[in-house]
């Protein structure tokens, strides 16, 4: 079957599928509205079927790639859920210690999908470590309406605490040089901004479509950033003037680029919303953004 891609669908019908993605319309109201857009061949059930993930699709990089070593690990966040789980991926052959890159989960914790960004960042010699925000609730469920709900019923103040724990855990490493970079995802994108206005010695950051801080807590901010965001994204877009004009009068090192057409979520290759040449151009500004910020120098 030919991969769908997002001009598959009406543009009408991508912004009701966001909605539902982040929880301003549930499954009932998105198959209703989406009715309209249903077909002999193709009902409202198949058209979110189509949009949703298809992990085995996305993935890069096998579970089991022998150049790799992983393991799925728990570290103490004492000011948040007290302990939480996350995904390590390292190459198997370091001989000394690597820079570490955490790696931030969407709004459903920690999937295949996650898992696989972070078996990425270690073939390119970095220690990734992918934590799970919903550990005190499970942790991710194998299902990614389950996982939207529940990740609902967190409490942001400790999830906060646990990344912000997750990031102190990973660069306190043995195996870590002490350098460190995050990179998150829509609401891992959020929260890669939120780490910088409370971790100042990150050494890089990359938000991909993510919520942007207040504007005066741009002032906080010592990590340079490497900023991606969709074209078509007003959710997201509309806070950004605002908080640039901050980052400016703050003398923040920061990059923004924008990808012509593209969708929220264009890095996820699980979805029909993946856009490939951007995704592609965004990752290789995202590793040589990585590569000159935490292994030279």
């Amino acid at each position: 079957m030919q991969r769908k891609t997002a001009q598959d669908f009406d543009q009408e019908l991508l912004i009701l599928f966001d909605a539902y993605v982040h929880g301003t319309l549930d499954r009932r109201g998105f198959l209703e509205r989406a009715q309209k857009f249903a077909t002999a061949s193709m009902t409202a059930a198949a058209l979110l079927a189509a949009l949703s993930p298809d992990f085995a699709m996305g993935q890069q990089i096998p579970k089991d790639d022998k150049r790799l070593k992983t393991e799925l690990l728990s570290y103490p966040s004492t000011a948040g859920s007290g302990t939480v789980k996350g995904y390590l991926a390292k190459p198997a052959n370091a001989s000394g210690r690597l820079p570490g890159v955490l790696v931030i989960h969407e709004n459903r914790g920690l999937n295949p999908h996650i898992e696989d960004i972070a078996r990425r960042l270690a073939l390119d010699n970095f220690i990734a470590f992918a934590p799970d925000a919903l550990t005190p609730l499970g942790g991710y469920p194998g299902d990614e309406d389950k996982a939207r709900d529940l990740f609902g019923k967190l409490d942001q103040k400790k999830t906060t605490e646990d990344f912000v724990a997750a990031a102190t855990f990973l660069k306190g490493r043995d195996d870590c040089t002490g350098k460190l970079g995050v990179v998150g995802f829509c609401y891992g994108g959020g929260m890669v901004h939120t780490l910088t206005t409370r971790l100042p010695w990150l050494n890089a950051a990359v938000p991909f479509y993510g919520n942007h801080p207040a504007p005066e807590e741009a002032a906080k901010v010592k990590t340079p950033l490497l900023i991606h965001f969709a074209a078509v994204d007003e959710r997201i877009n509309a806070s950004w003037p605002a908080y640039e004009t901050a980052l400016k009068a703050a003398g923040v090192s920061y990059s923004a680029h924008q990808y012509p057409g593209t969708q929220h979520g264009f890095n996820n290759d699980t979805t029909p919303r993946y856009d490939k040449a951007a995704a592609n151009l965004a990752w290789q500004r995202t590793l040589a953004f990585f590569n000159q910020q935490l292994h030279t120098g």
